[in-house]
């Protein structure tokens, strides 16, 4: 496929001895669109998943229990798992860009797919164990596309991007996902429209269970919604074919004239040839051992992709409609979409202060204060009179998040990596992300829903006192072992950690 080429007379104007930031911010934007599918698509379980339960539960030749919910609602991060695991391998031997465009192919799929899992094979609106089977398929092979997009995005835009506003950008890349997430709340708002969502009391009854004004929501409603992410994910797949191949990947199968092109086009003439020479002294071989700068270059990327999962966020993103109807709230998905507006305004904190605070700063406080709305919901979620404190600590449980791991986590992993060893590190690193977001999201309810007697709260407040807890371990982590990027180029991360190895 072509790159980008822009005509050397558009560039006269922004580019100078500089660089053309335009064409810059212009390949960034096409590549965060894989952050905001990689938001969207975990997200639009939020809206569809008590619809599709309730679709399930019709099904005559097996019983759709919580546990098959839970699997079901959690069914994309095992592709994610795959995802994550296969980018290392593609990203070095097919490169980033196309690594991307098959991620927004599988997207496209899986969109079609999970809107219409009967396609050829069943009959149209008829549960059955087989449909469920065919369903989760469909959400594997998205999440294997997310999976792929949360590795690379990150990763492609952390080598295109110059040292100095490299986290700001990387971190628009969480921003997208964020976004992603809200526009999916809003989309399923609108699509939800004046349907009610099924009130299903207990597994196993069929739809006796369910509330017989919901039976749009059951039959057509979730279709629609796992279907409009079509839209963005087809203009993905289009437009990472007019992007360039990143420099750093271009230096290491040999393309040093395309890589210095690129680099020229993104730095100026005299800044890309220092560069691309800083680019060469760091792969004079193409790969190394993922252990060849010591093992705790690898057990920092593992772990801060672990806690970014283990702080609990993504079961509160995933569930926020039902934990705020179990609050008691009338509309619980209005109460989503204003905590997706405070997510993203605080994502936008960490973009405008990343490069100015630094990374670990940004991490600690985002601790703190998350470990702090953490145990704000474990103390008083079903009290009655406390329901405004529980949602208030919700927020700034999410928001906390939204300003440091959310963020951050990606700027690091996507910078914190020697050069010939980046492809597999981030790959190790992001798969062990996916496999705790799988953990974390598939065993929320049960915990959630545990009680040690009859009708107490126990669950609720074990499930957010646990995730207080590790809040407060990350902050220690991050404190005692991740080092700081700001300001270094990803040439200078070579440097740190061969001194320590």
């Amino acid at each position: 496929m072509a790159d980008v080429v822009a005509p050397q007379s558009s560039e006269q104007g922004d580019r100078g001895e500089g660089g053309s930031r335009s064409y810059l911010i212009s390949i960034v934007m096409v590549a965060v669109l894989g952050g905001l599918l990689f938001g969207y698509d975990t997200a639009v379980i939020s809206g569809a998943e008590k619809g599709l339960q309730a679709f399930f539960m019709e099904a005559r030749d097996f019983t759709y229990t919580d546990g098959w919910h839970g699997f079901t609602s959690a069914s994309a991060l095992i592709g994610c798992i795959i995802g994550s695991a296969l980018s290392g391998f593609l990203a070095t031997n097919i490169g980033r860009k196309r690594s991307l465009m098959i991620a927004g192919l599988l997207f496209f799929v899986s969109a079609l797919g999970s809107m219409n899992p009967e396609f050829l094979l069943f009959d149209y609106g008829q549960p059955s164990y087989s449909l469920l089977i065919v369903f989760n398929i469909y959400r594997v092979i998205g999440g294997i596309g997310v999976g792929l997009a949360s590795a690379i995005c990150p990763m492609y835009i952390g080598e295109v991007a110059p040292s100095g506003i490299r986290g700001m950008l990387v971190s628009w890349n969480q921003f997208a996902i964020i976004f992603g997430q809200l526009v999916v709340y809003f989309v399923n708002f609108f699509i939800l429209g004046e349907h009610v969502q099924p009130l299903v009391e207990e597994m196993g009854k069929g739809i006796a269970a369910i509330n017989p004004d919901a039976q749009w929501t059951v039959t057509t409603g979730w279709r629609y919604m796992f279907g409009s992410e079509a839209l963005p994910a087809g203009l993905f797949a289009l437009l990472i074919c007019f992007v360039p191949e990143t420099p750093r990947y271009l230096v290491s199968i040999g393309k040093y004239p395309v890589a210095l092109n690129v680099l020229t086009k993104i730095n100026g003439k005299q800044e890309a040839s220092r560069i691309l020479n800083e680019i060469k002294e760091t792969m004079n071989v193409k790969t190394e051992r993922l252990l060849t700068y010591g093992w705790m270059c690898i057990f920092v990327g593992i772990m801060l992709s672990v806690f970014q999962q283990a702080v609990g966020i993504n079961a509160v993103l995933y569930y926020a409609p039902r934990i705020f109807g179990d609050m008691g709230m009338e509309n619980p998905m209005v109460v989503t979409v204003f905590m997706g507006v405070v997510n993203i305004l605080f994502t936008l904190v960490a973009i405008f202060t990343v490069e100015k605070w630094g990374r670990k700063p940004l991490l600690i406080y985002g601790s703190l204060g998350m470990a702090m709305g953490a145990f704000g919901v474990a103390l008083t979620f079903g009290h009655a009179g406390m329901e405004l404190v529980t949602a208030a600590s919700i927020m700034v449980y999410a928001a906390s998040f939204m300003f440091s791991w959310g963020p951050i986590c990606w700027v690091l992993i996507a910078e914190i990596f020697p050069n010939t060893i980046r492809g597999g590190a981030v790959a190790i690193a992001v798969a062990f992300q996916w496999i705790f977001n799988f953990i974390v999201s598939s065993t929320f309810v049960p915990m959630f829903n545990m009680h040690l007697t009859e009708g107490d709260d126990f669950g609720h407040w074990f499930t957010y006192g646990l995730y207080g807890i590790i809040c407060l371990v990350a902050a220690i982590f991050v404190w005692k072992l991740v080092p700081e990027t700001k300001g270094k180029t990803l040439e200078d991360m070579t440097k740190l950690w061969r001194a320590k190895a």
